[in-house]
């Protein structure tokens, strides 16, 4: 596995001196072989996440709640009452009581559960608007992580595309001039990574839905996200699922693993006849979610239910006062000569709240190769992510939990004792 590992990296450096790029020094080489063979001999590595960006993508994302956790173990590790009712014994929905919490926590109709939003938005547009066209505004014609389009998501659900307004205005006047007798759909999307400022404009919600019911077609609303209620502090460009269907969506979907705070999933809020419809389209099966992932959506809904967002991790690093993150990293700070604490500014990440910063504190420690620092940090054991600014290492405590400042320091220590 080494040899391996050696050889990819060489190989990667090599295509990079032919496209003029500088090769890195010899330990970084050496670093990124280590780390590849770690990941293939042991899988899957929990790292600390000192980067600031909550929902880091490469990094998993939201970090579940212990409870989940546990559910997702005990799914795979035992049977389970997945798909049969214990009542009478005959089958049953995999996704029978997560949409049931999810009905209750939104005041929704109906609810489906698939296995993310990506998955989500195909569903819709194949189970409402096949062989029919969708209207969207130009101004929301976005690219997620990985190249992934709106457009190749609609033209795999076999609908047509038809862009309306302008890039950075667009009207409800101009879905009204392109409704026809082959619209099958109006779709609004969050623009999840960017936010248009300055002259722009585009039409609320709440008119559209007024729009599509007056003109007979479904109006479907992907809030991105997954924020499922107005919480205090949320900037108000960042939708919420119970306003989403308050504004008379028909369907409302959103992803799982970022504001909710679970698992990846993809969750289909709306009217009970729209999902019913999606229910029976065969993409439906092919887009699951599977026993670990239920187990552990469950789970997080409960909390919602039973304690509230403040037994989610991701909201309890949101609202953390920047009071104790700031005596935390004085505390770290102090144990490294040269290191201090310092202001900063974390995201949330993961195309949530686009734009808008954070108040943390981070500990700056100078370094005098710091790319070389990062990657003997990445590398170690606990693995630890961070920032580098100029010549320092920014380790962000707003998306380290408390109990791992220890850990932190460790890391630290152990990387400064190896360079």
């Amino acid at each position: 596995m080494t040899k391996w590992a050696i050889q990819q990296v060489l190989a990667s450096a090599r295509a990079d001196a032919d496209r003029g790029r500088e090769p890195p020094p010899g330990d970084v080489l050496l670093a990124r072989a280590a780390g590849l063979a770690a990941r293939q001999s042991f899988g899957l590595t929990r790292v600390i996440n000192a980067t600031g960006v909550l929902l880091h993508t490469g990094l998993g994302r939201a970090p579940l709640p212990d409870a989940a956790a546990r559910a997702a173990a005990r799914a795979g590790r035992s049977y389970g009452d997945l798909e049969v009712d214990r009542e009478t014994g005959e089958r049953g929905k995999r996704t029978t009581r997560a949409e049931h919490l999810l009905v209750a926590l939104t005041g929704a109709e109906a609810a489906l559960v698939v296995n993310n939003n990506a998955a989500a938005v195909l569903l819709v547009l194949a189970g409402l608007a096949r062989r029919k066209e969708v209207l969207v505004s130009r101004g929301e014609m976005i690219e997620i992580g990985g190249e992934f389009r709106l457009p190749d998501i609609m033209a795999s659900s076999g609908t047509k595309l038809v862009e309306v307004g302008t890039t950075n205005r667009t009207r409800v006047a101009d879905y009204r001039a392109a409704l026809s007798a082959r619209t099958g759909l109006i779709l609004k999307v969050h623009p999840s990574n960017y936010r248009v400022v300055g002259f722009a404009q585009t039409p609320p919600a709440a008119e559209l839905a007024a729009l599509a019911a007056k003109s007979g077609v479904p109006f479907a609303h992907d809030i991105g996200s997954g924020l499922l209620d107005r919480f205090p502090g949320v900037p108000k460009e960042e939708p919420a699922a119970t306003e989403a269907l308050a504004e008379g969506a028909d369907v409302v979907c959103f992803s799982g693993d970022k504001l909710l705070g679970g698992p990846q999933a993809g969750i289909v809020l709306g009217k009970r006849t729209a999902m019913e419809r999606l229910r029976r389209n065969p993409l439906a099966r092919a887009v699951r979610v599977d026993k670990m992932q239920i187990a552990a959506l469950e789970a997080v809904l409960r909390l919602y239910a039973t304690e509230g967002r403040g037994a989610i991790p991701i909201w309890r690093m949101l609202e953390a006062p920047a009071s104790d993150l700031r005596e935390r990293a004085r505390r770290i700070a102090a144990m490294f000569e040269g290191a201090g604490a310092t202001r900063s500014e974390a995201v949330v990440g993961g195309g949530s709240v686009p734009g808008y910063g954070i108040p943390s504190w981070a500990v700056a420690l100078p370094a005098v190769k710091p790319e070389r620092f990062a990657a003997r940090l990445r590398t170690g054991n606990p693995s630890v992510f961070c920032r580098v600014e100029e010549e320092s290492l920014l380790f962000d405590l707003r998306t380290v939990e408390p109990e791992d400042d220890e850990r932190l320091t460790r890391a630290i220590r152990y990387a400064l004792q190896q360079g």
